[in-house]
């Protein structure tokens, strides 16, 4: 269903608790007295977003210190003995985070907010995704949660579509819940929120698709085929024991959705419905836990071919793979990779059904019949001997591939330095970039940009706290750990400019919870060793109490279509001819 009066910013808008005066208007809830704020456009039908531009998203906590109470708030919320424990710190941010040491599944939600950028990453306008309305068709994210609303545009790039939850703002571990037709009883966290695929197109319309899919865990990226008319998604599933319900087996992974025009009220998703299934014991390996070797996050559609990542978690293999649609060999295995690796084959197909897999075989051995494989070329160890962790990946054309490793996370600091040492001495974080070998027929890592991401190194964030969380003994101020969602543009000059999002280490108790950074480069596209002089530019720092979380170019992008004409990424007074910066990327296109 169709929202047509969503929050809309004409500058950018500045959230506290308390200074917004909320109105409701047709349904949607209207923020009409916000700092730097010029207007509010509730009812104005005439929300456009610019070929060409960037569209970031961004989600921004409250603030608010009554919504958790220390020594009082039992968690999760709705708890049984003996799962419950009490809030050990109240709502305040960051110090909120600190709950984690006692509440594994802790997260609290928040709204999602969406900037249209210029490329150099100037803002344009904000515009706030319904929620916690009088309206039912609305979504929030989990503030912490870092894999969350990744952007997509769509194959015809009529819409930018993501991912999140049909709950109240506010709401406390929701992306620890159940989906309501997918129950794990062994999950501490006893409460059922659906998860919900948001589309926008290029006039500032939203469609929701709600699904049963990545109960127990989160909903990270979705990708709508136009023509099909369905929706690729990539996230986790199960909260709970070993073994796992058949439900969370198969709503785990790659999910494959019917995109709905109905009101969320009035959808009825069923069961999950998996589009692609992957195993370790297609590499000769053992099985770990069914259910956990497809924990995806990253998602992209190169040439009728649907790719993702693994990049967290111990069971599986962190690496990149592929959908094959080619079909299967005598002994029932992908034709593209009868060995678990390989590349994909000629005639592939965007697929367009579900798996049609065996639940007679769903506890032993998962979602059968297998049907992806990692891509040749990239990782096979096993993740609990990973030293990669992918995140997200953009192919410039059929033989480079970037992929953005987000760091290991490790939270080492020297005092003496004043730098998170383990993140600052990482070889394979950042944005790698890959190139596909004709004679091996594999694709070989070319090199890792690194310069400009500061790794390691503390930055200052206006009115954080100084000095050390008390809970972990580590400094408070984030420093980049690596890369996480990105885009990216070929260029008329021979170059390719690549948007991304940072990670994070710090002395938060959660560091999915840090104010990040939005980065871009432009990289000689021909190179196959590290030129000199490419660095990093960061665009965006988020503020206190938001985060930044995926990028894509807006609704309406020719995706064949975005090369830059002059490569140099310059916006051409942008901002002060709107109108003469849409006939330029007209004029591109």
């Amino acid at each position: 269903m169709s929202i047509a009066a969503p929050r809309f910013f004409d500058r950018r808008p500045i959230f506290q608790s308390g200074l917004a005066i909320t109105l409701f208007l047709s349904g949607v809830a209207v923020l009409s007295s916000i700092p730097g704020a010029t207007r509010a456009l509730a009812d104005d039908d005439g929300v456009e977003f610019t070929p060409g531009n960037l569209l970031l998203s961004r989600s921004v906590y409250d603030n608010n210190p009554a919504n958790v109470v220390a020594g009082v708030t039992l968690l999760p919320p709705g708890c049984v003995a003996p799962n419950c424990v009490t809030a050990v710190a109240d709502g305040s941010y960051p110090t909120i985070w600190n709950n984690e040491a006692a509440d594994a599944s802790f997260g609290i939600t928040s709204k999602i907010v969406l900037d249209q950028i210029s490329p150099s990453g100037e803002l344009i306008n904000s515009l706030e995704v319904p929620n916690s309305g009088p309206s039912k068709d609305q979504m929030v994210t989990s503030f912490p949660s870092k894999s969350e609303i990744a952007l997509n545009l769509s194959t015809d790039g009529r819409v930018v579509t993501f991912m999140g939850y049909l709950a109240p703002v506010d709401a406390l571990d929701v992306s620890n819940s159940n989906t309501p037709a997918v129950v794990d009883p062994t999950n501490p966290v006893p409460g059922s929120f659906s998860r919900v695929v948001a589309e926008i197109d290029a006039h500032g319309q939203f469609r929701f698709t709600k699904t049963n899919a990545y109960s127990g865990n989160n909903g990270r990226a979705a990708i709508k085929n136009d023509k099909a008319g369905v929706i690729y998604t990539a996230g986790n599933a199960g909260n709970g024991g070993n073994p796992q319900p058949n439900g969370i087996i198969i709503g785990a992974g790659a999910q494959i959705l019917t995109a709905e025009r109905k009101p969320l009220a009035a959808q009825d998703p069923g069961l999950p419905t998996p589009v692609g299934s992957f195993n370790i014991t297609q590499l000769g390996q053992k099985a770990d836990k069914v259910g956990k070797d497809t924990n995806f996050r990253g998602l992209t559609i190169f040439n009728d071919v649907v790719y993702t990542t693994k990049g967290s978690g111990s069971n599986g293999v962190n690496t990149v793979y592929f959908i094959d649609t080619t079909g299967f060999d005598a002994n029932g295995k992908p034709l593209a990779c009868p060995n678990g690796v390989g590349v994909p084959g000629a005639g592939a197909k965007l697929p367009t059904t579900p798996i049609f897999y065996d639940a007679a075989q769903l506890q032993t051995g998962g979602v059968v019949p297998y049907n992806m494989c990692i891509l040749k070329g990239f990782p096979t160890t096993l993740a609990k001997n990973a030293t990669a962790f992918p995140f997200g990946v953009w192919f410039a054309d059929a033989k480079t591939l970037y992929v953005t490793d987000e760091g290991n996370g490790t939270t080492t600091f020297d005092p003496a330095s004043g730098k998170f040492t383990a993140a600052a001495a990482q070889t394979g974080a950042g944005l790698q970039k890959w190139v596909f070998d004709s004679t091996s027929g594999a694709w070989k890592l070319a090199y890792v940009l690194q310069a400009g991401l500061n790794l390691g190194v503390p930055y200052t964030i206006k009115d954080y706290p100084t000095g050390s969380n008390p809970k972990t003994g580590l400094p408070w101020s984030p420093a980049s750990d690596g890369l996480r969602n990105i885009t990216g543009r070929v260029n008329r000059n021979g170059t390719a400019t690549i948007w991304a999002i940072t990670s994070t280490v710090s002395g938060n108790t959660d560091t999915g919870a840090d104010p990040n950074q939005l980065v871009r480069i432009t990289d000689n596209l021909a190179a196959t060793s590290l030129p000199a002089g490419e660095s990093f530019t960061t665009l965006r720092t988020a503020r206190f109490a938001e985060v930044l979380r995926g990028v894509s170019f807006t609704p309406g992008t020719d995706r064949d279509h975005i090369a830059d004409e002059h490569g140099d990424d310059r916006d051409h007074d942008h901002d002060r001819d709107h109108d003469r910066d849409r006939d330029r990327h007209a004029e591109a296109d």
